[in-house]
Order: C-alpha cells, then structure tokens, then sequence
C-alpha cells in the first residue's frame, strides 16, 4: 500500500501542483512572518544590548503610589545624589543622563526623523564612550549642539552648520560644533538624536539640577551585583531604585520581544487565513482525484484491502504532497524575510544591520503546518473513499449524494448559521470591547455554516445568471449546467475565493464607516478654524498659545492641557481650556445646566457625572497633581465624544496647581475663516518650526483619511495571498474538471462545438464559480461590517454605516477577472485536447 501512495503522487504530479502551490504559498507566509520577526527582533536586542556595554548599574527615580488622595510627584535625581554615586566605592565612572524630545528640521525646514524618534540628551564631555565624536568638538553653552552622523548624513550638514531645531515650541538656531557615531536603537530606526552640554540639556528640558538617569560603570574586577549593592546602601531607597545592565538589557530584550509579538501576530493571522482557503483546495483537489480512481480503489478493496489500508494510502500521498509543499514554502519564506528587511531598507525605515535568522522553530513550525494541513484536509476524502462498497464502487453507484446526506448536511448548515446570526446579532447588543469576542466567534461559525449551505445555495444563484448566460449560446448553457453539475466542488472553490472577499469587504465598511463618522464628529463638536498640536504628539509650550493670540486675524484661541487629580479616591484626568473663549470655539449638546467655565466652574460629561452620582450645582472636592485640594461646582452636563470628554474647568485655575503648564494642542479661530493666507501667517508667526503642525478640519479628516488608507491597503496585500490561493483553487478544479470530462469534450467537439467554444464554455464556468463566490462574499462582509458598526456606534454618537458601492463593484469586477485569469489554462488544455483520443478515454 506504501508504494501504491508514491505511485499515485509521482503518477499526478501535474494534477497535484496547484496544491504543491497553495500549500506552499500558507507555508511561506508563515515562515517568512517568523523569519522577518525573528531577524528584527534579533537586531534591535543586539542593536539595544550595545547601549548598556557602558552601564553596569543605573540609578532611576522610585515611583512613589499614591498616598490617600494626594497625586504624589515622581522623586528627582540631583546633583547630590550623582556626587554620592561618585563616592561609592567600586564606581569608576558616572554618568548623569537628560533625556528629552528634540526636533530637527533639514534645509527645506522640514522634520528629520520620525517624530517619535527624535531625541535630545546631554554630552557628559569630551572622554564621553557612549556618543564617540567623528570630526568636531563636545559642545559648550546653548547656542552648541552635536548631532549624530545618520543625521547630519540626511540633513546634509556638516561642522560649522547652523540647524534650526525646536523642544517645546520656540525654534532655536545653535551651530553644529560636532558630529558623533551612537548605536541608539532609535537612530537605527530612522530617527535623529541631538546632544547638548549638561547644563544647556536641563534647561532645555526644565530638568534645571536634576537627572533623568544616573549610569555608574564599575571598576575592574567589581561585579555588577556588588556594585547595586553598594548604591543600594548608599543612596535613599525610598526616592530611587537601581538596575544593573544585565538587568536592563533583558528587560529591554522582553519589551522588544512583546513589540514584536503584536506584528508577528498579526501577520500569522493572515497566514492563517491563507492556509484556511488553502484547505478547501486541498480538500477538493484530493476529493477528486480519489473519484477519479474510484475503480481503483475498488479492485484493491476487492483483492483484500482493508478500510483503514484506503484511507491510509491517501494520506501518505497527502504526507508526501505536504512536505514537498512544506520544503518549499520554507525556502519561500526565508527569501520573504530577506525581502522584507529590505524593503524596510528602501523605505527608510532603517534596521540595524544582523544576520537572517532562521531557528530551529521555524523549521519545525514550518514542516508541521504544511504536513498536518494537507493531510487533515485529505482525511475526509479518503475516509469517504473508503467507506464505499466494492461493488458499489464498481458501477459508479456511488456518484449521486444520497438525499440522507444532502438534508443532513443542509440542517447542519443551517444550525450553525442561524447560530451564528444568532450570536453576532446579540453581541451588536453589548457594551463595546465585551462583545468582541462573542461576535468574533459568531463569524466564525456563520461563515462555517455558510459554507456547509454552499452546495444548496449554488443552484438558484447560478440560477439567477442564465439569462445573461443564454446571450453566449450553447457554450453558456453548458457552462451553467456545468456549474452547478457537482455543488459540492463548485461550493469548495468559491468558498476560498468568499473567505478573502468576506474580510476585505468588511474592513472596507468598517473603515468608511469610521471616517465618516469622525468628520461628522469633527464637523459638529469644532468650529474653530485650526488645530497647532506637536509633530510627535508631545505637549506644546504655553508660549505658542501666548503667540497665535497676538498673532495678526486671529480672534480666539484657547489651550487644552491635561492634568492627572484624585476625586473621591479615584484617579480622573482634568482638562484646562480658555472659559471665555473654550464655548466660542466648540459646541456639546448640554444634557443640564449650562456650558460654563470659570474659576471653580466647571463643566463633566455624563459618563463621569452618572459615575460620581453628580448633577447641575454637584460640589466636590478635587486633589491637584501637586497635592492642592479645591472645592469645585458642576455648572453644566454635556455629551462627550470621542475628541472631548471628562472635566473642564479654566486653564488658569488648573496652571496654579501645577508646575509645569503644557498644552496638548490649541484651538484658534480666525477672521475670514480658513486660507491659505491665514494659514501662512500662523506658521510664520510660530517661527516656520517643523515640530508644530498648523492643520484645519479638512487636514484633519485628510489625516485621519491617510491613516485608514494606510491600514486598509496593508491589510489588502496581506489577505491578497488569501486571493491568490482562491485563483489556484479555481485553476486546480477547473484543469482536473476538464481531466474528468475529457470524454464528454471530445463528444461535444465531433459533433459541432468548436475550439472556441469549448474555450468559452471553460471560461463562463470559471466566471460564474468566481461571482458566485464573490457575491457571498460580499453579502458576508456587509453584514459583518454593520455589526462591528453597531458595536463601535454604542460609543460613537456620530457613527454611521456607509456602504462603498464603488468599492463593492471593483471587488465584483476582482472577481470576474479571477474567474477568467483562472480559467486561461484549462480551457487552453480543453480546447487542444485530441477528439478521437478523449472519445476514447475512460
């Protein structure tokens, strides 16, 4: 029986590619998901370790816990403390680190770096090992600054330069004295790293006698376990905790390790995606070749086989197919990983450099998914192959479904669709992240069920094209009867095709729905002309609020900042805005009271009002960030959304209990409303700085837009595998369809169907699979779309559902070209087969 399988896999090679093919293509995208994380996550914990070769142990501020109802202040590192560092004995070095985000802007004026990635320290002196200088001199005094050779390599900038930069708002222009190497994984990364003297960085940063981070490198021979030891003893437990750079290195290696974790997940989703349609190829693939040897099988039941001796000959040819499948995609997905790396390099987004990092689990992981797959999909094929009785077997007895099994398999359908309806109807019902679950698992088993019911639904779908089949004569009528002459097989190969369209339909929505639904939001709750907010989404110097209101047109302007606090000992977040001028640049619906703001005035949303039981004239007492308490009264209730909720109360009340007042952004409203013009004079007015964006609503939604873009067409590449392998399946059935009715072929051509006919018919066959899986697929979608709508709607007053009708005919159109693409080769092989030949066959 051992031989009779490699016999059969060697004897079907071309019958069995288009499996070869999509196993692969599953295990490929798995493999290159593990490839390209592992490398990643390889380079960076290399690239980071490199940053602690000069720390052996590092002094950081304790986080003090709230104590009662007082918002405690994190403890500083001072001056005192370094100097005590000093004196510990075993410490041969220490260092005082200041950290902070720093903007540098090209010669265009435009931002160097990701945001994000743009970093400032402090240059501890001319003997500094972490930053080694290239050419120049270690800064001195504010208007010196070095900047790292990546940097100055981007910026074209040399010694000598001046660079415009900006921290908190105000642009300043020191001169470029020196350029340095670092092996700083946000560099690596893309972005950019200025470094000041000590003193200059403080001020900088309002870090003014204080460290973010003390390093002590240990004297020769002194463990990094002693050396803590003795910082321990020297230093006050209760203000800072220490770390030895084993310690941070591992910690640092986890949390690059869990970062990954979330990309590495994601993209095995969609790998798994793609060997779930792959699946219904291989399923179908081994269905009808067993078919096709029905009578062989028979006899070999007939001279002695047993059941279990059937069944096992059909999963060693699938044990064979998927290793080759395997072998392959593993092969694939190391080239994947090398080729997302370097597309990562083409795109500047820069990687550390590192070996291809191919581990053993890879391998293994690889080899298992593409053999367990291939052979729990051909299970079901040869345990039915097995069960049918040698006779039987013999006289083709065995072809027709018997109605038994066909009311079986349509009430079992239709339990797990109804179930499934059921469920993702009923989670549109609970409160946000609570329903995700179950409406995850209620798409599941829909779909399942869905994909039992495929055979039933074929007919009156397939049904539904005949007029427009009619139009392309008897090559059309032949394609229909065709179609919907074995349901099962035409249901498994548009069900691979429904899956991939199933999930691309229903991002779509989601993602349209969503954009709507937040210019809605932005529409109704802003009726100011422009938003300034940091480039990195750091928080803005009270100063640039100070500046747009002097500025030339501008009529109104307000700040929002936020503040952490301790009401009725739980943590709430305050945010301060102008009182006059905050109702002139929104609008809320006011549930009671009235939109007022001033002095211990302040205005909640109802969420916050229902959950401390406050209404219109609620007192209570609120603990400021740096211990202050005050008495403050509810003037109004409003309606939160997503861009403004919780309490407001004036900036100038919350700026006194607080030591460093910062903005998240600032509203301003202009006379004439939105130009150009007005648009011009506020960048000009803020110094042209590159690390503040000037935007309107329409740049907003443009924003907004871009981001959903991004996200959607991501996610169109990743299932576009899904695709791939559904153009497969098309192509495998299709080409051994043709195989099976060779006979019925040559019939047709001796008496009178032509070479393009026969042509025509393969490929009417292959479209109306394709659009019946396309158009379930669609229908799937919508639906899904609407119940995440109704999910995210229990929490997004403006949501509404917009259904793309462009964007569903272009994945219709998807469909039909799959279908026709899919249909080139076999119906080529049909055309050419011989007539007399294929008469012949049996």
């Amino acid at each position: 029986m051992f031989r009779t399988a490699l016999r059969n896999v060697t004897a079907h090679k071309a019958r069995l590619l288009m499996t070869v093919l999509a196993v692969m293509l599953g295990v490929a995208f798995v493999s290159g998901t593990l490839v390209f994380t592992n490398t990643l996550s390889n380079a960076l914990q290399n690239s980071s370790a490199k940053g602690f070769d000069q720390v052996d142990v590092a002094v950081t501020p304790k986080g003090r816990a709230s104590e009662g109802d007082t918002i405690g202040e994190l403890p500083e590192l001072t001056q005192a403390m370094l100097e005590d560092s000093e004196r510990v004995p075993g410490a041969a070095s220490v260092t005082g680190v200041v950290t902070g985000f720093t903007a540098l802007a090209d010669k265009d004026g435009k931002l160097i770096g990701g945001g994000f990635q743009s970093q400032g320290g402090n240059y501890w002196g001319t003997d500094d090992p972490r930053y080694p200088l290239v050419s120049g001199q270690a800064p001195s005094g504010p208007d010196e600054i070095l900047i790292d050779s990546e940097t100055a390599e981007r910026g074209g900038y040399k010694v000598g330069d001046t660079i415009r930069m900006s921290i908190d708002g105000p642009v300043l222009d020191p001169r470029i004295t020196g350029i340095f190497t670092t092996d700083d994984g946000n560099v690596a990364a893309g972005g950019s790293l200025a470094l000041f003297d000590t003193a200059t960085a403080q001020s900088l940063f309002g870090k003014q006698g204080t460290y973010d981070e003390i390093d002590v490198q240990a004297e020769p021979g002194v463990s990094q376990a002693a050396l803590k030891a003795a910082l321990d003893g020297a230093l006050p437990q209760d203000a800072v905790e220490t770390s030895t750079g084993e310690q941070l290195a591992d910690e640092q290696a986890d949390d690059i390790a869990a970062g990954m974790s979330g990309i590495q997940q994601g993209m095995l989703a969609f790998a798994g995606i793609a060997l779930f349609v792959g699946t219904f190829i291989i399923a179908n693939t081994f269905t009808m070749l067993v078919a096709q040897r029905t009578k062989e099988l028979a006899l070999m039941r007939a001279v002695g086989a047993s059941r279990r001796q059937v069944t096992r000959t059909v999963l060693v040819e699938a044990f064979f197919v998927g290793a080759i499948a395997a072998v392959a995609g593993l092969v694939a997905g190391i080239g994947i990983g090398a080729g997302l790396r370097a597309l990562m390099g083409s795109l500047d987004l820069t990687i550390p450099a590192g070996p291809l990092v191919v581990s053993p689990g890879t391998v293994l992981i690889a080899l298992g998914v593409g053999i367990v797959i291939t052979m729990l999909a051909a299970w079901l094929p040869g345990r039915r192959a097995a069960k049918i009785p040698p006779v039987a077997a013999m006289s083709s007895v065995h072809a027709q479904a018997t109605v038994k099994s066909l009311v079986l398999r349509n009430t079992i359908g239709a339990l797990f669709a109804g179930a499934g309806v059921a469920v993702v109807l009923a989670s549109t019902t609970m409160d946000g992240s609570d329903g995700q679950v179950p409406m995850g698992l209620g798409a599941v088993v829909l779909i399942i069920g869905v994909f039992i019911l495929t055979p039933l639904l074929s007919r009156p779908l397939i049904a539904a094209a005949s007029p427009l089949l009619r139009v392309f004569g008897v090559a059309g009528k032949l394609a229909r009867q065709n179609s919907v002459r074995n349901p099962r097989r035409t249901a498994a190969t548009a069900s691979a095709l429904m899956i991939g369209l199933t999930l691309i339909t229903g991002m779509t929505v989601m993602a349209g729905s969503l954009q709507k639904s937040i210019d809605k939001m932005a529409g109704e709750a802003i009726r100011a002309d422009y938003i300034i907010s940091m480039a990195n989404g750091n928080d803005l110097s009270p100063d640039v609020e100070r500046t747009l209101r002097d500025t030339q047109g501008v009529t109104a302007t307000s700040p929002m900042r936020n503040s952490p606090s301790r009401i009725d000992g739980e943590t709430e977040s305050l945010t301060g805005v102008d009182g006059q001028t905050f109702g002139e640049l929104t609008e809320f619906p006011v549930d009671s009271g009235t939109f007022t703001i001033g002095g211990t005035d302040v205005v909640v949303d109802t969420d916050t009002a229902d959950r401390h039981n406050w209404r219109t004239g609620s007192e209570f007492t609120v603990n400021y960030e740096n211990g202050d308490r005050q008495q403050l009264t509810v003037a109004g209730v409003y309606e939160p959304n997503e861009m403004f909720r919780g309490i407001m109360l004036d900036a100038g009340t919350l700026a006194a209990h607080q030591s460093e007042p910062t903005d998240m952004l600032v509203m301003v409203k202009a006379d004439g409303g939105v130009s150009d013009a007005t648009k011009d004079r506020l960048e000009e007015a803020l110094g042209s700085n590159p690390a503040i964006v000037v935007q309107d609503k329409q740049d907003l939604s443009n924003q907004i837009a871009s981001m959903f873009t991004l996200i959607l067409n991501m996610l169109y590449a990743l299932l576009a595998m899904a695709v791939i392998v559904a153009v497969l399946g098309v192509i495998n059935t299709l080409a051994m369809s043709v195989f099976e009715r060779s006979q019925e072929i040559g019939m047709l051509r001796a008496i009178g169907l032509d070479r393009k006919g026969v042509k025509r018919m393969v490929r009417l066959e292959s479209l109306v699979i394709s659009l019946f899986g396309g158009v379930l697929g669609i229908g799937l979608g919508v639906f899904f779309g609407w119940a995440a709508g109704e999910l995210v709607g229990a929490r997004m007053s403006t949501y509404e559902l917009v259904v793309p009708w462009a964007r569903m005919a272009i994945f219709i159109l998807l469909a039909a070209i799959v279908g026709v693409l899919a249909a080139l080769w076999p119906a080529r092989r049909a055309a050419r087969l011989n007539m007399l030949a294929a008469i012949k066959s049996e």
